[in-house]
């Protein structure tokens, strides 16, 4: 089964160090979503919180990611980054479904 969003080898190992401070409780994911709001009418969620039935999940080594049906069909094809150094941004969400973005490139339209 193809997963939603591909996670880059520099975002797992970040998930892993956030999950290794943070320590989810059992049956809880990182849970990535799309919600209204945002300069460009869509935003980015992403937090640790708790596995729903209808979700989509995705196995990595040492977490899980989980996404809900609702942003599974804006999310589809994204790629989660993790970008680090004099000009990183922390989790960066490459879109190639985006229309627009805003400039902090935290939310976007489709």
């Amino acid at each position: 089964m193809q997963e939603v969003v591909e996670l880059t080898d520099k975002a797992i190992e970040q998930v892993k160090v956030i999950a290794n401070k943070e320590k989810p409780s059992e049956g809880q994911g990182l849970r990535l979503a799309v919600v209204g709001g945002g300069c460009s009418g869509l935003s980015y969620k992403i937090e640790f919180s708790e596995i729903k039935d209808k979700d989509n999940i995705q196995k990595y080594d040492g977490f899980v990611v989980v996404i809900d049906p609702k942003s599974s069909i804006y999310l589809k094809g994204v790629t989660l980054d993790f970008q680090d150094g004099l000009n990183g941004k922390g989790f960066v969400f490459v879109n190639p479904n985006a229309q627009n973005t805003c400039g902090c490139g935290e939310s976007f339209s489709l």
